[in-house]
C-alpha cells in the first residue's frame, strides 16, 4: 500500500482535522480510491494481511537458513522467555522472540509479510501481535493500526525511501520501527500528534544505520536488527505516550533520513562491500 496523493504527514493531519476523520480512515479511503474498491473490501484485505502475519508467527520452525548463518535464535529466545530470565520483562521478551522468528522465517524462505520490506518483516508483527495477545486487543483495532502504519510508511517511501540499496538499513529497519511505533501508539489510545512523535523518535534513533549484509544475504546482521527495530518502537511509543516529543517534526526527520541516505557511500547500501560484510569473518563466508 503506497499513499500517492499526500505530500507529508502534516498535510494528512490537516485533512483529518478538516474532515473530522481519523488517520486510519484517511489512509483506507485513499486506498479505496486508488483501487476503485469499497471500504469493506480494503479493510478485509488488510485483515488478511494481519492474519498472514499471525500464521507466519505461529508456523515458525527451528531450522537453519541455506547458508547456515542464521536459524534457531527464535527458539532460544522463546526458551529464555519461558524460563523468565529476560531483564526486559514479558512484553519485550515476546517482542524480541517474534521479531527473531519472523526474520528467520524470511531467511529460510518461509511465507512472511513485507512490512515494509522482507528484510524488516519482523518489526511490525512482533509489536502488533504481542500487543494483541497481551492486551486482548480486538483484531479489528489491530487492522486499523496497520492502516496507521501504512500511512506512515507511505510518506516515508514518497519523501525518502524504504530500500536498503537506496538509503541503507535506516530506510528498512528504521522505517519499519517508525511504522510500528506509530501503530502501537494508536492502539494505546494516543492521539495523532503522539503517533507522529512516536514515529519521529523511532526513526531518528536509527538514522545513519547502514545496510551491510554478509555474503549479500538478508541474514547477518539483518535478522537481529529486526529485534532492535521492534524494541525501539515500543520504547518510543512509551515516550510519546508519556508526553515526550521529538524536537524535530516527523516530516523533517524523514527528510533528514533521505539526505543521509543520498550521501551514504555505496559500500553501505546493500552492496556487501563495507561494514560487517567486509570484516574478515564476513568475507570468509562462502556459499554453496
Amino acid at each position: 500500500m503506497v499513499i500517492h496523493m499526500f505530500e507529508s504527514l502534516e498535510q494528512m493531519q490537516e485533512i483529518c482535522e478538516e474532515k473530522g476523520i481519523s488517520f486510519w480512515e484517511l489512509v483506507m479511503q485513499e486506498e479505496v480510491n486508488e483501487k476503485q474498491s469499497t471500504p469493506e473490501k480494503i479493510f478485509g484485505m488488510m485483515g488478511e494481511m494481519y492474519r498472514a502475519m499471525v500464521l507466519a508467527d505461529e508456523g515458525y520452525q527451528q531450522e537453519k537458513s541455506s547458508s547456515g548463518m542464521v536459524g534457531g535464535a527464535g527458539a532460544f529466545m522463546a526458551e529464555w522467555n519461558r524460563d523468565g530470565k529476560t531483564l526486559a520483562g514479558p512484553f519485550l521478551g515476546q517482542v524480541m522472540e517474534r521479531a527473531l522468528k519472523m526474520a528467520e522465517s524470511n531467511a529460510c524462505m518461509k511465507r512472511i509479510v513485507a512490512a515494509p520490506t522482507a528484510g524488516s518483516c519482523g518489526v511490525l508483527p512482533a509489536v502488533l501481535i504481542t500487543y494483541q495477545k497481551e492486551e486482548n486487543c480486538p483484531e479489528e483495532e489491530v487492522v486499523k493500526a496497520l492502516f496507521v502504519s501504512a500511512g506512515i510508511g507511505g510518506i516515508i517511501a514518497s519523501r525518502a525511501s524504504i530500500a536498503g540499496a537506496q538509503g541503507g538499513c535506516q530506510a528498512e529497519i528504521g522505517s519499519a520501527s517508525a511504522m510500528a511505533a506509530g501503530a502501537l501508539t494508536f492502539l494505546r489510545g494516543g492521539n495523532l500528534q503522539q503517533i507522529y512523535e512516536a514515529a519521529a523518535l523511532a526513526l531518528k534513533g536509527l538514522l545513519g544505520l547502514v545496510c551491510d549484509p554478509v555474503a549479500g544475504l538478508v541474514e547477518v546482521p539483518c535478522v537481529k536488527r529486526n529485534v532492535i527495530g521492534a524494541v525501539n518502537a515500543v520504547t518510543c511509543s512509551d515516550m510519546a505516550m508519556a508526553g515526550i516529543g521529538s524536537f524535530i517534526p516527523v516530516d523533517q526527520v524523514i527528510d533528514a533520513m533521505d539526505e543521509i541516505g543520498r550521501n551514504m557511500p555505496c559500500q553501505y547500501r546493500e552492496t556487501s562491500e563495507g561494514g560487517l560484510a567486509a570484516t574478515p569473518a564476513g568475507k570468509a563466508v562462502t556459499l554453496q
